[in-house]
């Protein structure tokens, strides 16, 4: 935690007060709706952590966990937290790519929430989800800003993106017009955050192994060309079967706090190809 702590703490007052901009931002806009008398109904709020129900025990399972085996954090249901614990380490990680491609899905199948639950934190086209888990003695929060990816929604990415450690790239792996967009969306990513981690990852592997083959080879290749392009790591993956969602997380955790823990390269058609 020594270690950890003094590397990200810098990170903890950003972070404090982009979350509290964006929460006066949305009291006002519920206030101004109200007074207009234009959407009537209660304002809606973003969830928050809570502690965790013993700190002691997910300690020393996370700990157990790490001596046998790669680093698999112990997380906790989300629900009221106080950022300012001492021992709380946060993180941003933003969530960009085309409307309808399973953002919300993938996110809801990493929290661990049912989708009509996670639906309650969206508004104005900027989803927020988080989670806290323990690795090596550190709790980690994550907090995820999901752009939902329509054109009226883009002007969020500055507020998205700025101090984000991950910025994760998604595509649609059965719609290539979205792979091809994700340039723009790492271009202009980039305008506000020059070291976040990239990851690109393909979302519905379990339509795209339905396609003929020769697409499959096609498209994969083109996707990897891009994540070589973008000095990204490749992920496909799939919500519907938790085909490496959880993985993604545990490679960016990895990452960003030099864990021993690396993922293994698979470039085989019809399996999800994990490229770097």
């Amino acid at each position: 935690m020594t270690q950890i702590a003094p590397k990200m703490a810098k990170n903890n007052f950003r972070l404090r007060v982009q979350r509290r901009v964006l929460l006066l931002q949305r009291c006002f806009c519920c206030f101004w709706d109200r007074l207009l008398m234009c959407s009537p109904g209660n304002p809606i709020g973003y969830r928050m952590l809570s502690h965790a129900t013993n700190p002691a025990d997910d300690i020393s399972t996370a700990s157990t966990n790490l001596t046998t085996t790669p680093p698999s954090p112990v997380c906790h249901s989300s629900g009221h937290q106080d950022h300012k614990d001492s021992d709380l380490v946060p993180l941003k990680i933003s969530l960009l790519g085309d409307p309808q491609i399973g953002k919300t899905s993938f996110l809801a199948k990493y929290i661990g929430d049912e989708k009509d639950e996670q639906e309650d934190n969206q508004e104005k086209g900027l989803n927020l989800m988080d989670k806290t888990f323990v690795v090596e003695g550190a709790r980690i929060y994550y907090s995820i800003w999901e752009v939902d990816g329509a054109e009226k929604s883009q002007n969020h990415i500055p507020l998205a993106c700025q101090d984000s450690a991950a910025i994760l790239f998604m595509f649609d792996l059965t719609s290539r017009c979205t792979l091809n967009n994700v340039i723009s969306w790492y271009q202009e990513a980039r305008k506000w955050n020059q070291t976040a981690i990239p990851i690109l990852i393909g979302a519905k592997f379990d339509d795209f192994i339905q396609l003929p083959i020769d697409l499959q080879w096609t498209i994969a290749s083109q996707a990897r060309a891009y994540a070589k392009a973008l000095n990204a790591t490749l992920f496909f993956s799939s919500a519907a079967y938790n085909i490496n969602v959880n993985k993604i997380f545990k490679f960016i955790t990895a990452k960003l706090f030099d864990l021993p823990w690396k993922v293994e390269r698979n470039l085989t058609i019809g399996e999800p190809i994990i490229d770097f």
